[in-house]
């Protein structure tokens, strides 16, 4: 019976913790919402605002459901720097993983930001440090296209903004020790990680969420480059599994991406 077991093996996977069963309530509760329009939703002993309830499920399943940002520390107050925190889901999973870590958030989007602050505000977490620029190379600012959800970025088109940014080689040099480095800033993370690679040894842990644009060079092997230098061993997952990659070439239909990988870095025990 191989075959009834494959057939039943995704409905059984997402049964199987509270917290798959958790994704299964709150997609029959807020999976037809409409896109782009700001819902209370709750969930477990969280309440939020968030700007887009598709995006708000996708992040519940990879950060909750399947744990992408689950990691051990010896200290009970590890040091998390969060490079595009957005709404602030990342936020509630590692202070309900360890409540006294150390966490600065950096989160370019104005419109986000004031969400984020709320967000934790509202989940009486007033221990985060909340820094409202975009990561970079450099502190002279970047021009940034304003989506409504989770995918602003430098390298979409449509009205930008120019919001202020700091270069995060810098503030990594006054950490003595990070344990973990969270990178999701839509595209940028290639040119950062070259700018960091002097500095990445102070780090424990590292997740990094690849963009690769369409009309832009891609730039995969220079950030595996600059994990491997630097004495990471890596995995790469991606939720694509797209069929016909000779002839489907979008990324979920995206009309500006071709790839989005998840890279999680460590080093070894």
């Amino acid at each position: 019976m191989y075959w009834l077991r494959y057939l039943l093996k995704e409905p059984y996977n997402s049964l199987k913790t509270p917290e798959d069963r958790m994704l299964l309530r709150l997609l029959m509760k807020y999976g037809d919402k409409p896109r782009y329009k700001k819902t209370a939703v709750t969930f477990d002993q969280y309440k939020m605002v968030v700007p887009d309830c598709m995006s708000f499920l996708w992040q519940y399943k990879e950060i909750f459901a399947d744990g992408s940002y689950k990691f051990s520390s010896g200290s009970e107050t590890p040091v998390i720097i969060d490079c595009g925190a957005n709404i602030g889901m990342s936020i509630l999973y590692f202070k309900n993983l360890f409540p006294k870590a150390d966490i600065t958030a950096f989160e370019a989007s104005p419109a986000i930001a004031h969400l984020l602050r709320s967000n934790l505000s509202d989940n009486h977490i007033e221990d985060v440090k909340v820094i409202e620029k975009a990561v970079w190379t450099d502190d002279n600012g970047i021009w940034f296209a304003n989506e409504e959800a989770d995918s602003s970025s430098m390298f979409l088109g449509g009205n930008k903004i120019l919001v202020p940014s700091i270069r995060l080689a810098d503030y990594l040099k006054t950490e003595q020790k990070v344990d973990f480095l969270k990178i999701d800033i839509e595209g940028a993370e290639t040119e950062v990680l070259k700018d960091c690679r002097n500095v990445l040894g102070k780090v424990e842990n590292i997740f990094v969420e690849f963009h690769s644009y369409i009309d832009h060079y891609q730039t995969l092997a220079t950030v595996m480059q600059v994990l491997e230098e630097n004495g990471f061993r890596y995995v790469l997952d991606t939720m694509q599994h797209r069929r016909n990659p000779f002839i489907n070439h979008r990324y979920r239909d995206n009309d500006v991406m071709d790839l989005q990988l998840n890279i999680f870095g460590y080093r070894p025990k």
